[in-house]
């Protein structure tokens, strides 16, 4: 296969491609998913997402990641929901609220990167700690009387568009993300990382500190993620973004970012969160269920671990025929 044909069909750009035929079948044969109001809750309800995919995908290429993400989202809602029913004002509450989620993720990342534990096995037992630590703020209340400035930003839409007030301020995140990852010093120490971490180390490459510093960052876009959410739904309660850790690893790894570290590209991974957002959207529309809509988002991600593996065997076995053959094509007879 010539090389420019292989890197046409890389598995970020088949995941794009898909993104845009998803888009032409969906306006061209589902009912209502073409007007400005769904399409307005089409990128709110991936926003959430797409926020925490931004560092979880950088931290996924050193070869960790971190599954309390959504339990730390809920966590950070809760919280302020209590502090807001004490009578504390937003603008104090808010950046009490992510200074928790940076808190939250250096914990993970100290217990990771210090005492050596799988970041795996860490943030399962974050997730639940997190979670349950949510419960104990806020119990089962929910907070709904938030400032109306607030809930009109996190849920109104710019002008007469269908494009959300918050989606401005996301690309904004997004271009900051590509730039550190593809474009910076960093960022190619992620990837090197992730390639090879004791490689990296030798190379001079503070490989702790990178990390902790990702585990952070992580927890912040989750708390920002938590505070979003709250508003955009008007509600605070100590179970929101449950189960959300599970769409924005699928939609990572469905984007093409390798699960072991050291590959993968922004670009795919975004584009892997608006497929999963797109086809979650069309099945509401077709009114799927909740519960098979989850069915759905689990085979997408063990298809999103598969699909690149397999198209890496077969690009390893392709090479390895064409080695195989060429000594013997280009033999000349000695003179």
């Amino acid at each position: 296969m010539p090389e420019s044909l292989t890197r046409a069909v890389r598995w970020d750009t088949v995941v794009g491609a898909l993104l845009v035929v998803l888009l032409l079948l969906s306006f061209g044969f589902v009912d209502g998913f073409g007007n400005a109001l769904n399409l307005s809750f089409l990128l709110g309800n991936t926003l959430p997402i797409a926020l925490i995919a931004l560092p979880m995908t950088l931290l996924v290429v050193t070869g960790e990641i971190d599954l309390s993400v959504a339990s730390t989202a809920g966590l950070s809602g809760a919280v302020m929901g209590r502090l807001w029913n004490g009578g504390m004002a937003i603008e104090t509450i808010i950046p009490l609220c992510l200074l928790l989620g940076v808190v939250c993720g250096l914990v993970n990342g100290l217990l990771v990167t210090r005492l050596g534990l799988p970041s795996l096995a860490v943030t399962i037992g974050t997730l639940a700690a997190y979670r349950g630590i949510a419960q104990i703020v806020l119990g089962s209340d929910a907070v709904t009387d938030f400032p109306a400035q607030y809930l009109d930003f996190a849920a109104g839409r710019v002008g007469d568009t269908f494009v959300p007030q918050a989606f401005p301020p996301f690309l904004v995140l997004l271009a900051i993300a590509v730039v550190a990852l593809h474009a910076t010093p960093f960022g190619r120490s992620l990837f090197a990382i992730g390639a090879g971490e004791e490689a990296a180390r030798f190379a001079g490459i503070r490989v702790k500190r990178q990390k902790l510093i990702l585990f952070m960052v992580t927890g912040l876009m989750a708390s920002v993620t938590g505070i979003f959410w709250a508003l955009h739904y008007a509600s605070a309660r100590y179970d929101n973004a449950t189960g959300l850790e599970l769409s924005v690893v699928a939609a990572v790894l469905l984007g093409g970012i390798d699960f072991d570290g050291g590959k993968g590209t922004l670009g795919g991974a975004i584009a892997g969160v608006f497929l999963l957002g797109t086809l979650q959207n069309v099945m509401s529309l077709q009114d799927v269920s909740a519960q098979s809509q989850t069915v759905v988002t689990g085979v997408l991600l063990v298809l999103s671990v598969l699909g690149p593996r397999v198209a890496r065997q077969i690009s390893v076995a392709r090479a390895g025929r064409r080695a195989a053959s060429t000594p013997a094509s280009s033999l000349s007879p000695s003179s």
